[in-house]
C-alpha cells in the first residue's frame, strides 16, 4: 500500500521574506507533528508576489531571499520533512526571474524546481515563464507541480498524466485583494447569475479554479493539493480533491491553517476514464473499435 499524508499550508503571504519563513518554519513544525510527509505552499510564499505583495523586483533583497531558502532547506532536514514552496529563482543576466515551486527533500536539498510556464499579462512585467515539466518521488508517489493561472491549461495535466504523476502539487496566490476588486471582479459574474455560481468572494476564480480543480482530478486521476495565500481578500481557501474529483478538505478563507490530506494510491475510487486515457492523449479520440461502415 502506498500512502502519503500532504499538508496544505495557508498563511498571508507578504513582501516581508523573514515574516514569510517565521509562517513556513511554524506551519512546516505542524506539519510534522502531524505526520505529514510534505508540506505545500502557496504561489510566492517566500519570495512573495510580485505584482501583489509587492510593486516589482526593482531593489529586491535577493540574498535575504538566499539566506531563508537556507533556513528553510535546514528547518527541512531537521523535521525529516519534504517542503514544496512557492518562490522566485533569478537569473544571472537581464532576463526576469521565475515564478517557482522549490521542492526540498526530507534531507534539506533541492531536489526540484517547477517554474510557472503560463504568466498572466500583469505577470509577464515581473516574471520569465518556464519551459519544462518537474517530476520527483516521495514514499513512492510520483509528485508534479503546476503554479496558479496554469490551471487555465488543461494539456499540462495531460501531459504529467504521461509522467505517470499521481499527486499533483498545483500553488496559488490570489490574495491580498483589495475589497473594490474583489467587488468589481464579482459584479462581472451578473447578478442575475450569481445564484447559480456561489464561491467564497463571487468572483471569476472562486468560480472556476475549484470546479477546473474538481474536472482535473477526477479527468487525469490525480489528487491534488491546492494552497493559497490568506492575505485578506483570499479569492478561496486552500483545499485538496481526491483522485475521483471529491473534495476532502478546506479551510477557511483568510486564516491562517495546514489541512492534512491523505494519499492512498491502491484505494479503490471511481475512474470511468482509465480505461481510454492514455489512448486518448495519445490522439485515438473514441472508445472500444471503430465499425467498418461508411459514415
Amino acid at each position: 500500500m502506498t500512502v502519503l499524508t500532504v499538508a496544505t499550508c495557508q498563511f498571508p503571504v507578504s513582501a516581508d521574506i523573514g515574516r514569510n519563513l517565521r509562517w513556513m518554519t511554524a506551519q512546516l513544525a505542524e506539519a510534522a507533528r502531524g505526520g505529514a510527509r510534505v508540506a505545500h505552499f502557496p504561489e510566492g510564499a517566500l519570495s512573495g508576489y510580485a505584482g501583489a505583495d509587492f510593486r516589482s523586483f526593482a531593489g529586491y533583497d535577493w540574498h535575504a531571499l538566499d539566506r531563508a531558502t537556507d533556513g528553510l532547506r535546514e528547518r527541512a532536514r531537521e523535521l525529516g520533512i519534504w517542503v514544496a514552496a512557492g518562490s522566485a529563482h533569478r537569473f544571472s543576466g537581464t532576463s526576469a526571474p521565475h515564478n517557482s515551486l522549490y521542492v526540498i527533500s526530507d534531507g534539506g536539498e533541492v531536489a526540484a524546481r517547477y517554474d510557472k510556464r503560463f504568466l498572466g499579462r500583469t505577470d509577464l512585467d515581473h516574471y520569465s515563464p518556464g519551459r519544462h515539466f518537474s517530476t520527483w518521488v516521495i514514499d513512492g508517489v510520483r509528485c508534479g507541480a503546476l503554479i496558479c493561472y496554469d490551471y487555465r491549461f488543461p494539456e499540462l495535466y495531460r501531459h504529467y498524466v504521461t509522467l505517470d504523476v499521481r499527486l499533483m502539487l498545483h500553488s496559488f496566490h490570489a490574495g491580498n485583494t483589495s475589497p473594490a476588486r474583489v467587488a468589481a471582479i464579482g459584479a462581472a459574474i451578473g447578478p442575475e447569475y450569481a445564484p447559480l455560481n456561489p464561491a467564497a468572494t463571487l468572483t471569476y476564480p472562486g468560480v472556476t479554479m475549484p470546479a477546473v480543480m474538481t474536472a482535473s482530478a477526477a479527468c487525469n486521476n490525480m489528487w491534488i493539493s491546492c494552497p493559497n495565500s490568506s492575505a485578506p481578500e483570499s479569492l478561496w481557501p486552500a483545499f485538496f480533491v481526491r483522485s475521483d474529483g471529491i473534495t476532502t478538505g478546506r479551510l477557511a478563507r483568510n486564516v491562517p491553517g495546514v489541512l492534512l490530506s491523505t494519499v492512498d494510491t491502491d484505494q479503490d475510487l471511481y475512474d470511468s476514464t482509465g480505461p481510454w486515457r492514455r489512448r486518448a492523449i495519445a490522439g485515438t479520440l473514441h472508445s472500444g473499435e471503430l465499425a467498418d461502415d461508411d459514415r
